[in-house]
């Protein structure tokens, strides 16, 4: 190892049957560096970070740490916090029955006694450090996910460590709180720590890390000082082929006015806390919500699907009085719902990709009417194919495909049910980059036809891509709407913070 490397993989193999999940990977992380690795689903990634973890056993190669003059072997993730190795995963790993400070120290010693007080006064000293707004003696699970997440950073750094692995740490963050993340990276990254950071968000890439090193099929691409590497590039070598800028994807600028309104709600409340407000999408439009993480894009429009119940206001579908106080009366007046939380409240992880397919469309027909076997098969047929859903076949499990194919396997759901108005919350969230942007050129296609379709995205370059109307929300209720040329990024901050356009 040379003097300023933290730690150094070579030649790391890993195999499950029928797959190499490795081949001859080299990873190197140095002191005070922020370093990406990238890649798609099944590149990698993962399994490299738990070979380091301990959490799988290596094949082959050489694992070498600062400090430890020959290769070594981590075979337990307390062994690789022991060794400086520290790890906040994007799925919340803590007790959210405990409370913050307990959450923090858990773990962390054998003591037969705990003094309360002085843990409570070292937590409160941390979370005030870094800027997190929690308190220590807060219950865990009436934090938001984003502040839940950065005590999982709180608790990682206060480790000492040498090396911190963030596995997609962005991903329910909004974008005050990402710059509140990166200032305590950067600042990290100045005390000598390097940070391993992987995310689909090319943008956050290329804002706060130095390096990139790319997996692709389970081999290394190679590594690049984030000066070398175009974005372009990078999507290129992390999808093996050449592939346009996504700055070439555009919503269309002028013509969603043309269209006549498909829904329009007046004075819409929930019991989720979102105030009476007024919306309305017109025919083959593609608008977003948008706001700080809290501001209600997710509460807003599941009131409009009536997922939360509804306690106030009128709505319409085509020009007519409806009434939607749960999801079927939604789905029946021809609205559809891709939610936030893909696993809870998206897929039925133990049924078949056919059955997820259809089971909106079942629910529709009534479970007392099902379809046949050789219907259910030619519907799942025709999505899988028209999506591209890569799974061995539509009997697969779906808790068996990827982030990305999940995702596609609950669009064609609600595809299947050829819903006027579609609204899909966080569709790209933790998925593959070229998943990404076909889910963005589906959604521009099928506005082309016709359909109106709500946006919501946490990534605002991607709603500015996207959408051809953003309505802007804080407090949970509306506080202005862009579009055309006003549709920036200064001009969403501004309207959020409450000044004019």
């Amino acid at each position: 190892m040379k003097e300023n490397e933290v730690l150094t993989m070579r030649k790391i193999c890993k195999a499950f049957p029928g797959v190499n999940a490795l081949q001859d990977v080299d990873f190197t992380l140095r002191k005070g560096e922020i370093h990406a690795l990238m890649g798609e689903n099944g590149a990698g990634k993962s399994t490299l970070i738990k070979v380091l973890t301990g959490v799988y056993t290596k094949d082959r190669g050489q694992v070498y740490i600062e400090g430890i003059d020959k290769a070594i072997n981590i075979k337990s993730p307390q062994e690789a916090q022991n060794l400086g190795i520290s790890t906040v995963y994007q799925e919340i790993t803590l007790c959210p029955n405990l409370t913050v400070a307990e959450n923090m120290f858990i773990g962390r010693g054998k003591y037969n006694f705990v003094n309360w007080g002085k843990m409570r006064k070292k937590a409160g000293d941390i979370l005030d450090n870094l800027g997190i707004p929690a308190k220590p003696t807060q219950q865990l699970a009436n934090c938001s996910l984003a502040v839940q997440q950065m005590v999982a950073i709180a608790r990682a750094v206060d480790m000492d460590c040498k090396a911190l692995i963030l596995d997609e740490p962005t991903s329910s963050l909004d974008d005050h709180e990402v710059a509140k993340l990166f200032a305590l990276m950067r600042n990290l990254k100045a005390r000598g720590v390097g940070i391993v950071f992987v995310t689909h968000f090319l943008e956050q890439v290329y804002e706060v890390c130095d390096r990139i090193t790319v997996l692709r099929n389970g081999e290394l691409v190679g590594e690049y000082e984030i000066k070398d590497l175009p974005r372009v590039e990078l999507v290129s070598k992390m999808i093996g082929k050449e592939f346009r800028d996504l700055s070439q994807i555009r919503h269309r600028e002028t013509k969603v006015a043309d269209g006549y309104p498909v829904y329009e709600a007046e004075g819409l409340s929930s019991a989720d806390g979102v105030r009476p407000f007024n919306f309305q999408i017109r025919k083959g439009e593609v608008n977003g919500f948008t706001g700080l993480l809290g501001s209600g894009r997710s509460e807003s429009v599941r009131a409009v699907f009536g997922a939360d119940r509804v306690t106030g206001g009128l709505m319409k579908m085509n020009g007519k009085n409806v009434r939607v106080s749960k999801p079927i009366e939604a789905m029946r007046n021809g609205i559809g719902y891709l939610p936030e939380d893909r696993k809870n409240d998206g897929i039925i992880a133990d049924l078949s990709v056919r059955d997820n397919i259809i089971l909106a469309l079942q629910v529709m027909k009534g479970f007392f009417k099902p379809f046949t076997k050789a219907q259910a098969q030619a519907f799942a047929d025709e999505y899988i194919k028209a999506l591209a859903i890569k799974t061995a076949s539509a009997d697969t499990p779906v808790k068996s495909l990827s982030g990305g194919n999940q995702q596609k396997v609950i669009l064609a759901r609600w595809l299947l049910t050829h819903p006027k108005y579609l609204i899909l919350d966080e569709p790209t969230r933790g998925i593959d980059i070229s998943v990404k942007v076909e889910i963005q050129k589906l959604v521009l296609r099928l506005a082309e036809e016709g359909m109106s379709i709500t946006f919501i995205s946490s990534e605002t370059e991607e709603m500015l891509r996207t959408c051809s109307r953003l309505i802007i929300m804080r407090d949970r209720h509306i506080v202005g709407e862009l579009f055309g040329d006003d549709m920036t990024r200064d001009n969403i901050m501004r309207t959020i913070a409450g000044g004019a356009v």
